[in-house]
């Protein structure tokens, strides 16, 4: 066979096992045997042996991944992936549906998912071909998993359309094939997993693609990162994204009002049991996307949705003992030791009691048989005592008056349910403290988990994070299994975390409700530590998704006797304690944002975003009125119609062009 023939059929092979896996994986009705699909596949694969030119990134035979990778590199989502908040009740979905009310003036349309339990990801189509697949991770920057989600047979590599599009979507794995997988693996002597959602999840963040390629992996999409489609609503986008063959949840509805919403709510959670895969509530959302837009979000989750949780499973079980526990901001929280019980996926031997009054309002004592349950599925908790199996031996619990950690006084502060240790040299508050300011999100110290921490406090070397940068590794290399080559690792990632930018040294510093997201939006306004000290509450609840309860943590934390000396040792170590600008900061375009929409003749869109981000200008997803220019191109969509609404400025690709052309000029005349 000639070349030209063989790149003809194997155009053709590439199109017939595409249509077949998605009849097969996601319409599940296929038209032809196995057999007959592992003939196409066969003759696919010889095709391109024989003509390995013919072999592109998006052919059906290289979903079985490449080799192992080494480590995941990080990839910054296009729009940050946002959690969603929680409503327990009915209550809790009639407040929200309150709030929208007030913001729109009138009766909404909700769209209802199904809220699966898995592992959520972002996908990257650029002109139609799968290019890019990470992890939520932070919601601003995840694991490039790329290579992982290829091995989804349901992800089709190149869609019928050649659109550039972020995606959202769920990795799941379904109760047949969980329990099917755990079987070969018991058979094979091999540890099983716990329950189908942590099987997805360490399938995926498999480094070898080969194993996850083995595993059987399913996908929903839900929803649209960045994009410039003509959509106008979540019910037109799931549409869309069915019509380009993308596997969708068909469980879907469209509720006019709050009753509908609940109503369905209902519904599901009693039919849930009968769905091939998990689902742990239903997702509401605003179907407007305008106003989705008008709505906004925190730091954290969008305004406009809301994830309806079904009430968790519960168990009895028996109280063992009742201890407290020291946290990092010294709040002393009593929790329950329980006889081991297995509960929505995993095995529970804590409890959380929450504080004194919650202890008290329970009523629960050492001994007593109780109702335990995850609460949103995730922090287990005591739900009630069975008073009627009480044997008269069980016993009071006492709140301490001293911390069990230092023996220092706890105090229950004005407006606080807890109680505290307020002592700053606390030994668990400190190991705490150490922990969290080595995390990943943090200064991200490899080597610096609990038991090195709670060592190198227990050996004097430490008594705040501070001190980890006058470690020697001459001084811990004699210290209970640290040796030579573990001290010179430790004191080399201390040495590297020293460059870290302003943002995880704000995270890792711990100031109470400021998060991984609060931090960066920090950093990145005030770019230096001392100018974010020198802020009072109003310059930080100025900042976009920086509220009051924030700001005065922040304010607060700063004003603190201690902290003065803490943050003088961390700058005398050489710790860095400024954001970096972003690139391009300084430029001609310096302050001015652009949204692009439509398709660009002679650039991609990273391509013309990068342009204007060279020359210092920032790049939006949405027209708001902080909006300097709205570049459009061929089907511009709805962002046309926002943009003249709002009085923005709107360039052609020519007059985009006679911009940056004229501001490189500018600049390299600056030069």
């Amino acid at each position: 066979m000639k070349l030209e023939q063989a790149e003809q059929r194997a155009a053709q092979l590439r199109r017939e096992i595409e249509e077949h896996n998605y009849r097969y994986h996601v319409l599940d009705k296929p038209i032809i045997s196995d057999e007959q699909f592992d003939q196409l596949m066969r003759e696919l694969q010889e095709l391109e042996r024989q003509f390995p030119s013919l072999q592109t990134p998006d052919s059906p035979t290289q979903r079985v991944g490449g080799a192992p990778l080494a480590a995941f590199a990080t990839l910054v989502h296009k729009q940050p992936m946002y959690s969603l908040d929680n409503a327990f009740s009915e209550a809790e979905l009639r407040d929200f549906d309150s709030r929208i009310r007030k913001a729109s003036g009138g009766a909404i349309d909700y769209l209802c998912e199904l809220k699966m339990d898995g592992l959520a990801v972002s996908l990257q189509y650029e002109n139609g071909l799968f290019v890019r697949g990470a992890t939520r991770g932070d919601g601003v920057r995840g694991e490039d998993i790329t290579q992982n989600l290829r091995t989804i047979k349901q992800l089709p590599l190149r869609l019928p359309e050649a659109i550039t599009v972020e995606l959202r979507g769920e990795v799941y794995m379904t109760r047949r094939d969980f329990e099917m997988m755990n079987a070969a693996r018991r058979a094979k002597g091999e540890s099983e997993f716990v329950n189908p959602r942590n099987a997805a999840a360490g399938s995926l963040r498999q480094l070898d693609p080969q194993v996850t390629a083995s595993r059987p992996l399913k996908l929903f999409l839900y929803a649209l990162g960045e994009h410039n489609l003509p959509l106008q609503t979540q019910e037109e986008a799931l549409a869309y994204l069915e019509r380009l063959h993308l596997p969708v949840n068909p469980n879907r509805e469209l509720c006019r009002g709050i009753n509908a919403v609940w109503r369905y709510c209902l519904a599901w959670q009693e039919r849930r049991a009968k769905l091939p895969y998990e689902i742990d509530g239903i997702v509401v959302k605003v179907n407007s996307f305008e106003l989705q837009r008008t709505m906004g979000a925190t730091s954290r989750s969008p305004r406009w949705a809301i994830a309806y949780k079904f009430p968790a499973e519960e168990k009895t079980t028996r109280v063992l003992d009742i201890q407290v526990n020291v946290g990092r901001t010294g709040a002393i929280t009593p929790v329950a030791i329980l006889e081991p019980v297995f509960l929505s996926g995993s095995t529970v031997q804590r409890a959380s009691l929450h504080n004194e009054d919650i202890l008290a309002e329970k009523d629960v004592l050492i001994g007593d048989t109780v109702v335990v349950r995850k609460a949103g599925e995730v922090i287990p908790e005591v739900v009630r005592v069975v008073r009627e199996a009480r044997t008269g031996t069980e016993r009071q619990f006492v709140m301490p008056v001293r911390c069990p950690s230092c023996g220092a006084a706890v105090h229950r502060l004005p407006g606080e349910a807890a109680r505290r240790c307020l002592n700053p040299s606390c030994p668990a508050q400190l190991v705490e403290r150490l922990v969290h300011f080595a995390s990943r999100e943090a200064m991200d110290i490899e080597g610096l988990g609990p038991r090195v921490a709670e060592l190198l406090y227990r050996e004097g070397l430490v008594v705040d994070v501070a001190d980890l940068y006058y470690l020697q590794a001459s001084r811990l290399e004699p210290l209970e299994r640290m040796a030579e080559k573990s001290a010179a690792n430790l004191v080399a990632a201390v040495e590297k975390s020293k460059a870290n930018p302003l943002h995880r040294l704000l995270y890792g510093l711990g100031i109470r409700f400021v998060g991984a997201r609060a931090s960066r939006l920090l950093a990145e306004h005030f770019r230096t530590l001392d100018k974010l000290m020198a802020a009072d509450q109003e310059a930080l609840t100025a900042i976009p998704e920086i509220g009051p309860k924030i700001a005065e943590a922040v304010t607060a934390f700063f004003h603190a006797p201690e902290t003065a000396p803490l943050l003088e040792k961390l700058r005398a170590a050489g710790v860095n304690m400024a954001e970096p600008e972003a690139e391009g900061a300084g430029g001609i375009l310096q302050g001015k944002t652009f949204v692009f929409s439509g398709t660009l003749a002679n650039y991609t869109r990273d391509q013309a975003a990068a342009l204007v981000q060279s020359l210092g200008a920032k790049v939006s997803s949405a027209v708001s009125g902080k909006t300097s220019y709205l570049v459009v191109g061929e089907n511009p969509g709805s962002k046309l119609q926002r943009a003249r609404e709002l009085g923005v400025t709107v360039l052609s690709e020519s007059d985009f062009r006679e911009l940056v052309g004229e501001a490189e000029q500018h600049a390299a005349g600056d030069r």
